[in-house]
């Protein structure tokens, strides 16, 4: 912080010296109205850098207090004007040592908070647990409880990536909704939790849709395609991607019929012709259902032999 300011004031310095010498190189030959008018307007610049000073010595005044009150009290004025990284220096420093004190409960949540606001989500979230285990019916135990997954759901990755903090964000927010069933934010958690899923079942959609283009390569692939489908639709039985899964199955066990040995061939189209009415009944005006009747007309053709 203390180099933050350095360069905003180096930085704000610079631009009224500049401006100044200008208008008094100027002003040593024109004394006109118009040079004078420049000057005038340089002085709210002179105000920014008397503020901006100020509020770093007084900030920097603050930080070596041994006060914990104290920090506790600018902390405060600090989250309130939005200046989220001086609340989140201060603050990290005294909320131990104010623990058991009158303030140490809002001084561990407004921490949390402080990271929150800056997009630190990880951090955020293990303030938020260690005030809701530590305060469980404090007063922001519910507050904690959301955004301690809301922020793992703000922090979490598109679908190729790995989603460790998409399951986190899950899990949390699941316990939110267990906790707090009748919170205002319910419908927030919940939405978030759908988005969440369905990220994971995309994931798994991709992963199924891998094995199939591996084909034979090292193995029966499309096998594990089918396995990664159907554990999905058994995980996620209501996602957007059910049919998705559901006609990659019949794909799979299609090929797969298509290069097996011959005394399992008839078994296994059989089993696509099982598969193809499932997908039919479900979907039956789907997009796919041409390239199903041709899977089944194939099917039916050697399932009989």
């Amino acid at each position: 912080m203390t180099n933050c300011c350095h360069f905003e004031i180096m930085g704000i310095f610079t631009d009224i010296y500049f401006n100044i010498s200008i208008i008094f190189t100027n002003f040593a030959f024109q004394s006109d109205q118009l040079e004078m008018r420049k000057f005038l307007k340089t002085l709210p610049l002179v105000a920014t850098l008397a503020i901006v000073m100020s509020s770093c010595t007084e900030f920097t005044k603050v930080m070596k207090s041994r006060d914990p009150e104290y920090k506790f009290e600018y902390a405060k004025k600090a989250y309130e004007n939005k200046k989220y990284m001086q609340a989140y220096q201060l603050l990290g420093e005294i909320y131990t040592p104010l623990r058991g004190t009158a303030h140490g409960e809002e001084a561990l949540f407004l921490l949390a908070m402080s990271c929150y606001n800056n997009q630190d989500y990880e951090n955020s979230a293990l303030y938020f647990k260690t005030y809701y285990n530590r305060y469980p019916k404090g007063q922001y135990a519910e507050l904690a409880r959301f955004y301690s997954g809301y922020g793992y759901y703000l922090d979490s990755p598109d679908p190729q990536l790995d989603q460790t903090y998409t399951i986190k964000a899950i899990e949390e927010l699941k316990d939110f909704l267990e906790f707090f069933p009748k919170s205002e934010k319910v419908p927030e958690a919940r939405e978030a939790i759908f988005e969440m899923q369905d990220k994971l079942t995309l994931k798994e959609l991709q992963n199924a849709q891998l094995y199939y283009n591996l084909g034979n390569f090292m193995g029966n692939n499309y096998r594990s395609a089918i396995i990664v489908s159907e554990n999905a639709l058994k995980t996620y039985p209501f996602s957007k991607y059910k049919e998705d899964f559901e006609f990659l199955i019949l794909k799979s066990k299609f090929q797969e019929a298509r290069q097996s040995v011959a005394e399992k061939m008839a078994d296994r189209y059989r089993d696509v012709i099982d598969e193809y009415y499932s997908f039919s009944n479900n979907y039956p005006d789907s997009k796919n259902m041409k390239e199903a009747e041709t899977i089944l007309k194939i099917a039916e053709k050697y399932a009989s032999k």
